[in-house]
């Protein structure tokens, strides 16, 4: 019988991974969607919470694109309506 060893996220804890680093990244970006989907929530109070979800995790899984877009590349969220980066 083999052990396998497996981590568990602690702001998703139904999800499992095979490296600790995996997992961490994990939280990081859902702290990180948590944070900007208060921040949305915030500025727009109109919208759902539903939909500041949605944008708050869709932004933390494309932080990179929206890193260098903030940084003057506002061309780099191109790569967001090509559908090439995370969804």
């Amino acid at each position: 019988m083999a052990v396998e060893v497996v981590y568990r996220s602690s702001r998703d804890p139904e999800r499992l991974f095979m490296d600790k680093a995996e997992a961490d990244r994990h939280d990081k970006m859902l702290e990180l969607a948590e944070r900007l989907a208060e921040v949305l929530q915030k500025a727009v109070p109109s919208l759902s919470e539903k939909q500041v979800e949605e944008a708050g995790i869709y932004m933390a899984k494309n932080r990179d694109v929206f890193a260098r877009a903030f940084k003057s590349q506002p061309d780099a969220l191109a790569e967001l309506l090509e559908g090439e980066t995370a969804q």
